[in-house]
Formats: structure tokens, sequence, C-alpha cells
């Protein structure tokens, strides 16, 4: 309803410029909320105080012409002025039972799918092959699989690219120690991908001839040696083979075919530079090959670089990152493409997207948006460590949180089997580690805590899971399918309005999330719609209702709110359970 009535006042303000009420360079911010006293209204908003001084009207009286110009409109039943010059606004009942009604036929839940949807890339995850995924790859990986299913969920086209670092110098090493291993007739065992990597850089720290070797390995790997090719292409397989097992764990929609790493790159990359030394662009920098765009100035006002290839010859990120964005622009036709990668590397991807519109490699019409996010912290503050100060794995955090969920979920049932205590307590702690990061501003640090991701109290995974059972558990006592109940809803108590009002915003949410990359406003709204649905729940007995008529009405809104929070958490990658 925000935006329908937003909608509303921008005409109204339209209306008194032309009657020379505001001036025709007047623009103000719509700022509308939810009136937390509901017998003052649904929705308000403070346009006309924002408006009245440049206007030189009293704020009252300039509300009294705003409200006078408001279209007239079925869903706003009513607008009035509050207070020293507010607006606000109620909602037409009829217009909001006919709303929620519709909703719970639809299977959509109201959501109006994109007629003309647009073609997104979303580039997610990319963990580096030569070791295994560790804490630092979850943000990536979750965030960007929310925003993927909330584009879908849209009726949007869109295309996962997994940029995995599957090329480089370090390759040459583990390709070493790979083939130093079956020349001995040792097994190759990668099951500990970390130890594998510290192992074969102990190897070419110790040994110069085995650090020949590697660098030897490196340009035949480069120049499409056949034998290099088998043996990386061994390599990266396996460690995939670790990359989707913890995505199938996270419940994360990556596969093997999403994959196109910076090795699908290589082969463009001398030919960016061409191209962009036929644009005029290219400056050699101390035998570097640099662009330098005026916008981009350091704290002393010198350009700063974007380099594109080392002095002897070599490529780096800005380079791979140029000849990804021209594929997914001119060969995906990309309308936008959305990297979910850390904060830090912000000024990075300007420059990679500033250059590649200037280069043409994209066109101004492609929107390249990096949404970058913070750091998972530990109690300290700083970067999440394990206790001997090294990275984190991330199976063995999600391991350590469905041990932790388990011990909660036993303590809570007892009586429980094995089987269903365990099947329970998993999907309750990987629940609670992804809930816990998608539920805060992306754009923020954060600091990780099991003790609070695992609460049943709160803004967690386990209190949101655990409202879907209270509203399961209706259906199960009432022998009714909830995915399947329809019919007219009638709104009669302030709390049955306070619920569907809120189930009416779920579009409003999801554009949040689709436009912006912020999945943590659907985490709020889905905690907002169960806070609700347990106060509708209190105030207004179900299946003890005084006639069959309101308990069928009120079967199908407590419906369309489970419905909603099982959508909502779907679309986080959060699977909901019968029983808890």
């Amino acid at each position: 309803m925000k935006s329908v009535v937003e909608a509303l006042l921008s005409q109204a303000i339209e209306t008194l410029k032309q009657q020379g009420v505001l001036a025709e360079d007047v623009s103000p911010r719509i700022n509308i909320q939810n009136t937390k006293d509901k017998s003052h209204g649904d929705l308000a908003c403070n346009i006309a105080m924002m408006l009245a001084k440049p206007a030189g009207m009293n704020p009252r009286a300039l509300a009294e012409q705003i409200i006078a110009s408001l279209p007239a409109d079925p869903r706003i039943n009513e607008a009035q002025i509050a207070g020293p010059g507010f607006i606000n606004f109620f909602v037409n009942d009829s217009w909001l039972e006919q709303q929620v009604s519709e909703s719970l036929a639809d299977e959509h839940l109201g959501i109006k799918r994109a007629i003309q949807g647009e073609t997104i890339v979303v580039d997610y995850s990319s963990p580096n092959l030569a070791k295994e995924m560790h804490v630092g790859h979850l943000r990536s990986s979750i965030i960007g699989d929310a925003v993927v299913k909330a584009l879908e969920f849209e009726g949007h086209t869109v295309i996962r690219q997994n940029h995995v670092g599957d090329w480089g110098t370090q390759f040459g090493m583990l390709l070493a120690y790979m083939e130093e291993q079956q020349n001995n007739g040792e097994s190759l065992d990668l099951a500990d991908l970390e130890g594998f990597y510290r192992a074969s850089k102990q190897r070419f720290d110790d040994s110069e001839d085995f650090a020949t070797r590697a660098r030897e390995l490196v340009v035949a790997l480069q120049s499409g040696d056949e034998y290099c090719n088998k043996l990386w292409a061994e390599f990266n397989s396996i460690s995939l083979e670790h990359c989707l097992a913890l995505y199938k764990r996270l419940g994360v929609s990556l596969t093997a075919k999403d994959v196109r790493g910076e090795s699908a790159y290589n082969n463009d990359l001398q030919t960016i530079v061409e191209e962009l030394t036929q644009a005029k662009l290219l400056t050699e920098s101390q035998g570097a090959q640099c662009v330098f765009l005026d916008e981009f100035k350091n704290k002393e006002g010198e350009t700063l670089p974007i380099i594109v290839q080392k002095a002897g010859g070599g490529f780096l990120y800005a380079t791979s990152d140029l000849a990804a964005i021209r594929y997914r622009a001119q060969q995906l036709n990309a309308d936008r493409v959305l990297y979910f990668v850390d904060q830090r590397q912000a000024l990075h991807f300007n420059q990679v997207f500033a250059l590649a519109h200037k280069a043409g490699f994209a066109s101004e019409q492609t929107s390249l948006e990096h949404l970058g996010f913070g750091t998972m912290n530990g109690a300290d503050g700083k970067p999440f460590k394990t206790r001997s100060g090294g990275t984190v794995k991330l199976v063995d955090l999600l391991d350590e949180a469905e041990e932790r969920a388990i011990a909660l979920v036993r303590s809570k049932n007892p009586d429980m089997s094995e089987e269903e205590l365990n099947k329970i307590g998993k999907a309750v702690g990987i629940a609670s580690v992804k809930y816990a990061d998608l539920s805060k501003d992306r754009a923020r640090d954060y600091i990780f805590n099991f003790d609070q991701m695992l609460s049943f109290e709160g803004n967690t995974a386990p209190y949101l899971m655990y409202a879907y059972t209270r509203v399961a558990s209706i259906f199960e006592k009432a022998e009714l399918d909830m995915n399947s109940i329809q019919g007219d809803i009638r709104l009669e108590h302030e709390k049955e309005k306070d619920l569907a009002n809120k189930l009416m915003q779920f579009s409003e949410v999801l554009s949040r999330v689709t436009l912006k990359g912020q999945p943590h406003a659907l985490c709020s709204y889905i905690y907002e719609v169960a806070g609700l649905f347990s106060s509708f729940y209190e105030n207004c007995p179900i299946l003890s209702a005084d006639s069959e008529e309101q308990k069928l009405s009120r079967l199908r809104l407590a419906a369309l709110a489970g419905r909603t929070i099982k959508q909502g958490l779907n679309i986080l990658g959060i699977s909901t359970l019968e029983k808890m």
C-alpha cells in the first residue's frame, strides 16, 4: 500500500504545481510509514510539513490542499490531517478483504509476475578452487542465492555465474605436488584441500627443484599443454565437488553448470588489451598497461590506475573482470549484472564498471551493480577466526551449528526419536546460520554468535520456523490442507486487519530485495508477519470461532499467513518443518 499512497501523493503534488501552490522544481522524497495507532489510520506521511516552509504555508493548511488534490482511489477509504500536519490514510476494508482473498487463491500469493522480465546475471559465491571454502564465502553464497530466488519468483530470467578462482600461478604449485605424489606411487588424497595446499606450499618453499617444476607447469598450463590440462581438470573437478556438497547442505541453488571461472576468459585477455589500445584508453606506466579515469583519484588528487597488464605481460583481476563483463553483456544479453562481492572491493568494481562502459564492452543500458557486503566477525569485532587464529572452514562451522541445534532440540523434546531429532536439528542448525547472516544489512559487518542465532525468541530462524509449525498445527487439528483452502476472507477484528495489511506488503518488500539486493528487508517482514499472526491467533479464536463462517474466514487468513511465511523463508533458502 505504500507504493499506492506514494503514487497518489505524487499526483496531488503535480496538481498543486500546476495550480501554482508549489514551485515547479519541488521534488520531495515521500516517506510513508505504518502508523502505530490504527485508530489514526493505517499509513502516515509528513509530506505537508516538509513542503510547508518552501511553499510559505502553514503545514495543516498545505495538508488540506494536498488532501483536496488527491485522486479518488478505491483502495483508500479516507485521508485525514493529524497533529501539526501529518496526513493519515485509511485503507478501504472491502478492498483489503478482496485483495487477501485473491492472494489466497493465487499460487504466487498476489505477487504480480514481470510481464517483460529482465535477463539478470548474478555473480556470487566465487570460491578459490585451490582451497576449501571458508566462512568468508558464506555471505556471498547465501545473499546472492536469496536475491536470485527472489528475482525468479518475480518472473525474471536469472543466469547464475560462479566465477571460481581456477587459474593462476598457484595452480603450478598444486599440479607439481599432484605430479610428485603420483610419480611416487602415492594415492592422490584431496579430501583435505587445505592440507594439500599447505603441503604443496611447503614443498615450494623448501625445494628449489620443486619450485622450478611448479613454474614450468604454470607456463605449460597457460600454453594449453594436454598433460597439464588433464592434471588441472582433475584437481578442479575434485575441488568443485567439495563446493557443491556445501551448496547442497546450505540449500544454495548453484550447480556445476553455473561455474564459469577465471580460466574461461583466459583466451580473451590479450584481446581485451588490444581493444583498449585501439580505443586509445591505455597508457604505459612503469612498464604496465594502465587506464586512468579522471573520476577516480586518491586523497592527494592523483588519478588512480586500472592495471590491465603487468610489466611482465601477466594479466590481473581487472582484465578477467572486463572480459567477463563483455561476455555477460554481449553474449548473455544481460539487462543487469549483479556482483555479490566483499564491500572492500568497491573501488575495484567501480573502476572496472566505468571502464567497461567507456570501452563499449557493455552498453550504458546494461546495469552493472556491485552489491557489497561486510565481514562476519567474532566477539572481538575482528574477522571470524579459529581459536588458533586460522581461517574457519565453512564445513566446520556448519558441523558445529548442527551439533548445537540437535542438542537444543533434544533439550526441548527429550522423547523424540533420534532420527527425527537429527533431521530437525540439522535443519534448524543450517537455517540459523543462514538467517543470522541474511537478517543483517548486507553492507555492514556483524558479530557471529551461536547462542543468539539458535534462540527461539526474537528475529531468528528457530522462532520463524516454529511460527510456521504453529500455523501448520492448526490445519492438522482442523484436518484441512493449508495449501488448498480457498474462499473469501472477512476482516472483522482489528487484529485481522493488522495481519491482512501486513500480508499485502509482500510485493513491496520483495521489490526491495530484487532492486537493492537487501534480503534483510524480507527477514524483517517475515518476522513482523509472524508477530502479527501470533497476536491474531491470541485475540481471534479460530477453531472455536463464534460461527462456521467466521471460523473458515480465519482459517483462510491463517493459511495466507502460513504460506507467506513459508514462501518468504523458501526465497531465503530456508526450509520449513511441519513439526519442531
